[in-house]
């Protein structure tokens, strides 16, 4: 049953690079992908573009809209299904995946609801939470499908998402946590009035192009920094 306690928090967790190492394997094989979908789209239907320049549009859009995806529909007409569709078929998970042990045990011991809010597609997330053995520690999954917003698609950071997410899900922003890798996902939640907590134990993989200050001091809009999701119950009295 969920926790229906209306002063307990509700967690909201990131999958990629929060739960998981997604830049071990995972992102790298989802990258390739989508350079190569980016250089058949900018070819002339016969050539593809370079990859260079596949991949500088991709890092280009994820940094101006916060997802490619959105770049693409707005600059190339893309249908998000089969970009999604095509950009993750990376083969078996069970390769890729790597994770800390304890995951589970810890999202048990944490006060309150938990809701995984992901821009990864539903058939991926939903792969990744099984091979984590973390399926039953959500009570909602909302994957980037659901991230519709008015017609259009919202996925993270935007605010509209997140205010509709609240207002559907019932609760207010100051009982919300956003637990994520990706500051701009986190400053655009602060504004909201959610509390927000930075994971940093993958960043190191992920370079200047995700926008990552070089000495990672803990931004302004960030109420807790930890490495781990390990390290979240030591740090609740930061976050009430």
């Amino acid at each position: 049953m969920p926790n229906i306690n209306r002063s307990a928090p509700v967690w909201l967790f990131d999958l990629d690079n929060t739960l998981h190492d997604a830049s071990h394997a995972i992102f790298p094989a989802i990258t390739a992908r989508m350079t190569r979908y980016i250089a058949d789209l900018l070819g002339d239907g016969v050539t593809p573009a370079s990859l260079e320049l596949a991949d500088a549009t991709r890092a280009a859009y994820w940094l101006r809209y916060g997802a490619t995806l959105l770049g693409l529909i707005k600059h190339h007409q893309v249908h998000a299904a089969d970009f999604l569709s095509e950009t993750h078929r990376i083969g078996d998970l069970t390769t890729l995946i790597r994770a800390e042990r304890g995951l589970g045990k810890l999202l048990r011991a944490l006060p309150g609801r938990k809701i995984l809010l992901t821009n990864g597609p539903l058939s991926y997330s939903r792969d990744v939470l099984r091979l984590l053995g973390l399926q039953r520690q959500f009570s909602a999954h909302i994957a980037i499908e659901s991230m519709q917003v008015h017609g259009r698609l919202q996925p993270k950071p935007s605010k509209l998402m997140l205010r509709r997410l609240m207002r559907k899900q019932g609760i207010q922003a100051g009982r919300c946590i956003l637990v994520e890798d990706t500051l701009a996902n986190l400053r655009n939640a602060k504004m909201l009035g959610l509390r927000t907590v930075w994971i940093t134990q993958y960043l190191r993989q992920r370079g200047a192009a995700a926008g990552i200050p070089k000495r990672q001091n803990r931004p302004s809009f960030v109420d807790v920094k930890v490495k781990s999701v390990k390290h979240l119950p030591t740090r609740l009295n930061q976050l009430r």
